[in-house]
């Protein structure tokens, strides 16, 4: 745990909480709009019609490392609201993150020479691929599944289950790793700096994302939709 990170509760001001760009996004991805003054968590969550507890346990999420969420006080009128939570983070990839990172990409690889440039351009075109058939399994098989159940559509069920997901859930993270390492390890020295560092600020931002995202999905999404299945 970070000691400059604040220990919050339903009571601490949810103007307190803001202190760094993860945090941030969260507010955002729950339409929860800034300007609230000296409000409480709890007061913004309940104006929002949303559980502070399920708000807290995902600030808690990004904030602290090896944070183990405990879903107990849960209930089924949290997911839908959690698969929003998860629908505007991919639409947030797919909008900022991404294309942030492509065009990054593509500034650094003026400076390559071509065998590399078209190495890294393969390398980054196949993660893609692979992103898009992860987040269209998620949006199209996964979350209307979640959906249906909630909405208490039982025969849903022969068709799916939700650890199907959890069996086939894919390690999106694992390529974005090896891109990082091409990045620092195998261009040649001839391959700009500045770019460089630029493409790596906005894989270390995705990481960072990916993997807080895929915590929430595997130790609250995934239990929680098996507590109700």
């Amino acid at each position: 745990m970070n000691n400059c990170t604040p220990i919050f509760t339903a009571k601490t001001k949810m103007a307190e909480i803001i202190t760094d760009y993860s945090l941030l996004t969260i507010i955002d991805r729950l339409n929860i709009k800034l300007g609230f003054g000296d409000a409480s968590i709890d007061e913004i969550c309940r104006r929002h019609n949303l559980s502070t507890d399920l708000f807290l346990m995902i600030c808690r999420v990004y904030a602290f490392g090896g944070f183990a969420p405990d879903i107990s006080n849960l209930t089924k009128g949290d997911i839908p609201k959690l698969i929003g939570y998860l629908q505007r983070t991919h639409k947030y990839w797919i909008e900022s993150f991404f294309p942030n990172l492509h065009s990054n990409i593509h500034m650094m690889f003026e400076s390559c020479d071509e065998r590399s440039a078209k190495i890294l351009n393969k390398f980054y075109d196949d993660y893609d691929d692979e992103i898009k058939k992860h987040l269209d399994y998620e949006e199209n098989t996964v979350f209307p599944y979640i959906i249906s159940l909630g909405e208490g559509k039982k025969d849903v069920a022969n068709k799916f289950r939700i650890k199907d997901f959890e069996e086939n859930h894919s390690n999106i993270e694992e390529k974005l790793h090896d891109l990082k390492n091409i990045v620092i390890k195998y261009l040649p020295e001839s391959a700009s700096q500045q770019s460089r560092i630029n493409v790596l600020n906005e894989i270390f931002k995705i990481e960072n994302d990916l993997c807080k995202h895929s915590v929430i999905e595997n130790k609250i999404l995934i239990p929680l939709v098996s507590k109700y299945e």
